[in-house]
């Protein structure tokens, strides 16, 4: 299936919505819909990992045909179709291979081209004529914190001392005519850029942010891409064929040429200038991080096509609906827990998943035991990886007869091949963790005073345990054969199926 794969550059984000378009993958909404909690609603029940659609909202309360901007997109990677169309493959592609792909296309690049000038350039606004209100950020959720403009858009960033820059998403909200708070840690990789640069006495850190582009761009910047190695490069494997971005206008970084609308500015260091933000309906599914003082960009100047789209996304997933973030993580959050598997020397790794309805907090690795306590490698592998930072608190292994893409595959190992009192379960205590999640105790998700979060992570050993004795009277084996019918004996009786008027039933 992989070697099936033929990059797609898309251009933009208009020429990513042709394509859905023409793929019956967009819907677009012409009848008005209020910024305010409307919008926001209509998005979280219209996403799901294998239904509905990507759309675009093309009258939006308040902002008009006079409007800067006046159309909002939402939902284009909610869908695993849509996923797969990205990286160049049939919209029917089964996700494992959508993971095994993700192994190797986030570590690889192809340079971007800095070109003199881009579509984004056509409208550029500077100084005192910044005005975040001229763009249409919806009020996602009614628990929300306030308008949030930044979801899906990724925040460029550059480390002063080597010069590579990072682009990440990170919640962002209006928080005044020129002002941006946003929720990020000092564990993330613009965390570690910030810190580098107060250790070099700056007080601001610059930072634009690129919003409505091809999909690889929220792909890509929601990936715990290796530190050093820079996110155009891996958009650029993505779509097979560089990426063109232009320099800002007030800052000393890029962006691409093609973006819909980006905004830059300075990340202020000092908590002196730190601005209230959140909550905000979160990963978790869950209103999380707290309303606090948090960094702020000072936004100096905004870029943007003409008649722009505003990118945005709902965020949180709860079973049966699957956030853009929920269905792309349970993609890059498997393949870089499988990467991490592999540099570890960890053998015998067969599959690796990572549902979409947490995101990949809970991980499931799926082994071919060659010694015992195997699984016990596999934790203390992804635990103790930078990619564990957000991820992998629960990690369930079981063997390969059990496929892990299915809830009741795995439920059925934990039932009967786990037994807690033989050391089936494990408890790291007190590790780093992600401060958004509610079942870390208030007191540990202070972000500012921590850092991060605090989380007791679990080992669910649910393979065969080789410490058992092999049994002779099972020929040898640690436990009893299954009861599933010998394949001989299966096709035997599928041969007569129609036979046995049974071919409206489920067979096989």
């Amino acid at each position: 299936m992989i070697s099936e794969r033929k990059p797609v550059a898309y251009g933009d984000l208009r020429g990513w919505m042709k394509a859905l378009d023409g793929a019956g993958e967009l819907h677009k909404i012409d009848a008005e819909v209020d910024w305010n909690i409307e919008l926001g609603t209509i998005a979280r029940l219209a996403q799901g990992p294998s239904t509905g659609s990507a759309l675009l909202f093309k009258n939006i309360r308040d902002y008009g045909a006079n409007a800067r901007c006046r159309q909002i997109f939402s939902g284009g990677l909610s869908s695993y179709r849509r996923v797969a169309m990205m990286l160049g493959l049939s919209p029917d592609t089964h996700p494992r291979e959508l993971v095994k792909l993700g192994r190797t296309v986030l570590t690889r690049g192809i340079a971007p081209n800095v070109v003199k000038t881009g579509p984004v350039k056509e409208n550029i606004v500077k100084g005192d004529d910044v005005d975040l209100a001229e763009f249409p950020a919806p009020q996602w959720n009614r628990g929300d914190g306030g308008r949030y403009i930044l979801t899906y858009g990724g925040i460029v960033s550059k480390d002063p001392n080597t010069g590579i820059m990072n682009v990440g998403i990170y919640r962002g909200m209006v928080g005044g005519k020129n002002q941006i708070p946003i929720l990020m840690s000092r564990a993330q990789h613009i965390g570690h850029h910030m810190t580098a640069w107060q250790q070099a006495g700056h007080k601001e850190m610059p930072v634009a942010v690129a919003i409505g582009w091809e999909p690889a761009l929220g792909f890509v910047a929601g990936s715990p891409v290796p530190k050093d190695l820079c996110e155009y490069d891996v958009m650029g494997a993505i779509r097979g064929e560089p990426v063109d971005l232009v320099k800002c206008e007030t800052v000393d970084l890029h962006v691409p040429a093609s973006a819909e609308i980006v905004i830059e500015g300075y990340l202020g260091l000092d908590p002196e200038t730190y601005v209230m933000e959140g909550p905000f309906a979160e990963v978790t599914g869950y209103f999380a991080g707290d309303k606090s003082p948090k960094p702020a960009i000072r936004v100096t100047c905004i870029t943007h096509r003409t008649d722009p789209i505003l990118r945005g996304t709902i965020e949180g997933s709860m079973p049966g609906s699957y956030s853009e973030n929920g269905v792309c993580s349970s993609i890059m959050r498997a393949a870089s827990a499988w990467n991490v598997l592999d540099r570890a020397g960890v053998p015998g790794v067969t599959d690796v998943w990572c549902p979409p309805v947490h995101a990949g907090v809970n991980t499931f690795v799926q082994i071919k035991q060659s010694y015992r306590n195997q699984a016990k490698q596999v934790a203390n592998a992804l635990w103790g990886s930078s990619a564990g930072h957000v991820r992998y608190k629960h990690v369930t292994v079981v063997d390969d007869d059990i496929d892990i893409h299915d809830y009741a595959a795995v439920d059925w190992a934990v039932a009967y091949r786990v037994n807690a009192g033989e050391d089936d379960i494990i408890i790291m205590p007190s590790t780093f963790g992600f401060v958004l999640d509610p079942s870390i105790r208030r007191r540990d998700r202070n972000i500012n005073l921590y850092g991060t979060g605090k989380w007791n992570r679990v080992l669910i050993d649910a393979t065969m345990n080789l410490d058992y004795d092999p049994d002779p009277d099972l020929g040898g084996a640690r436990f009893p054969p299954t009861v599933r019918p010998a394949q001989a004996d299966i096709d035997a009786v599928m041969a007569r199926w129609n036979e046995l008027g049974l071919d409206k039933r489920k067979g096989g």
